[in-house]
C-alpha cells in the first residue's frame, strides 16, 4: 500500500427528506449522485472521505440518504455538522460504521481532526470552549505528526462581504490554538459553496465547492455562481507535504468536468 493517504472532500450536499427537492434550482440529491459518479475511480482509491457540513438542508430525514450513499464505501467517512444540520440528529443517524462525527483519526503518517463549528440558532459559526480544548489536545498529542483540520465555517475572510459576515465568529480563538502547532499543514472547510485556496503562516487554507448550487465569490451581496458542483481531492504524503485539486462535474451541455489546479501546479505544498 502506498505511503500516501488519499482523501476526497464533499461539502454542503443540502439533502432533503425528499429526493426530488431542490436548492437554488439544483436537485441536491441527484446533484450529489452525479458528483459521486464523477469521483468514480478517485472514490474507489480513497483512504477516507470528508463530509464538511450541511449534510442536510434542515430536514433530518436527509441523513438516511447520507447513510445510503456513503455507508457502503468500506472506508472511513468523517463528518462535521454545518449550520443547516442538527448535530445531535446527525450523530445519532451516523452512529454506525463507517461514519465518524467527532474527534480525530490517524491515517498513515497523518492526523485528521474534526471540529464542530455549529452555533445553534445561528448561520455563522462558533467553536465552543470544550471543542477548542479537544482541538488543542488533538494537535498536542499529534506531536510531529502532520495534521489536517476539517470544520464547516471559514476561519479567515474570503473577500466577500456577505459571506464573511457568516463565518467563524470566534476565529481568533481558533487561530490562537492552531498557531501553536507547527505540524499543522492544512485547514479545510465548506459553507461558502466555492473554491478558495490561500496560505497563512505556512498553513494551506482551503474551501471546497458544494455538491449542489455554488455561490459567486467576491461579492458584497448574495449571488449564485453558475459553476457546476465539485469536490476536492487531497493526497497526503508521509513526509508532511501534500497536493490538492478541485474537480467539477460537467455542466449541462459542456462536455467533461475539469480540475482547478493547486497554487503551484504539479508541486507538493506544505
Amino acid at each position: 500500500m502506498s505511503a500516501d493517504i488519499r482523501l476526497l472532500q464533499f461539502s454542503d450536499p443540502h439533502l432533503f427528506d425528499s429526493v426530488a427537492d431542490a436548492l437554488r434550482g439544483v436537485c441536491s440529491y441527484e446533484s450529489l449522485r452525479a458528483v459521486l459518479a464523477h469521483a468514480g475511480t478517485h472514490l474507489a482509491a480513497a483512504d477516507a472521505v470528508l463530509l464538511s457540513g450541511d449534510l442536510v438542508n434542515d430536514e433530518v430525514g436527509g441523513y438516511r440518504h447520507v447513510r445510503q450513499l456513503f455507508g457502503a464505501l468500506g472506508k472511513p467517512v468523517l463528518c462535521v455538522p454545518g449550520n443547516h444540520d442538527d448535530p445531535e440528529a446527525m450523530r445519532e443517524a451516523l452512529a454506525v460504521p463507517p461514519f465518524q462525527t467527532d474527534g480525530h483519526l490517524d491515517l498513515g503518517a497523518w492526523r485528521i481532526i474534526l471540529v464542530d463549528s455549529c452555533w445553534p440558532g445561528h448561520v455563522l459559526g462558533r467553536i465552543g470552549a470544550g471543542a477548542l480544548q479537544r482541538l488543542d489536545e488533538s494537535l498536542r498529542s499529534a506531536q510531529d505528526r502532520p495534521s489536517l483540520i476539517c470544520l464547516h465555517h471559514h476561519p479567515v475572510p474570503l473577500g466577500s462581504r456577505w459571506i464573511d459576515s457568516i463565518g467563524l465568529q470566534n476565529a481568533d480563538e481558533f487561530i490562537a490554538v492552531t498557531d501553536r502547532y507547527p505540524a499543522l499543514r492544512t485547514i479545510v472547510w465548506g459553507h461558502v459553496h466555492q473554491n478558495f485556496d490561500s496560505r497563512r503562516k505556512g498553513v494551506r487554507l482551503l474551501a471546497t465547492p458544494a455538491t449542489c448550487a455554488q455561490f459567486l465569490p467576491h461579492t458584497d451581496s448574495f449571488a449564485v455562481d453558475p459553476s457546476p458542483p465539485g469536490y476536492r481531492r487531497l493526497t497526503l504524503a508521509a513526509d508532511g507535504t501534500f497536493s490538492t485539486e478541485v474537480l467539477r462535474i460537467a455542466a449541462a451541455g459542456h462536455g467533461h468536468g475539469h480540475g482547478e489546479p493547486p497554487l503551484v501546479a504539479g508541486h507538493r505544498s506544505r
